[in-house]
């Protein structure tokens, strides 16, 4: 069994909301979330923002629902959805991971 972290960004408003989805339809076990400032070009200008970083804890087999999740409730135009894979954990904790997800 594949774990990852998936990391994401979103709005103040949005971040609750996906992360409280993910967990609900188990396609994470857990989400944390962290207040982060965000410098970015963006249709030829240079933005700063502040966004909140989420990191879903999930499996590697639910990557494409977590995707269309996140797309579906976040109202970026270009959302970062990026995976990361797990190499090693505490087996307690992923035999956890395992069960709180579908």
């Amino acid at each position: 069994m594949k774990y990852v972290d998936i990391y994401i960004t979103a709005n103040k408003k949005e971040a609750k909301k996906i992360a409280k989805e993910l967990v609900k339809k188990k396609l994470a076990a857990c989400v944390n979330i962290f207040p982060i400032t965000s410098i970015y070009k963006w249709k030829g200008k240079i933005i700063e923002d502040k966004e909140l970083a989420l990191f879903v804890k999930t499996k590697y087999t639910l990557f494409k629902d977590v995707e269309k999740e996140v797309k579906r409730l976040c109202s970026y135009d270009v959302p970062c959805i990026l995976l990361s894979e797990i190499k090693k954990g505490h087996k307690p904790y992923l035999k956890w991971l395992k069960k709180e997800t579908k």
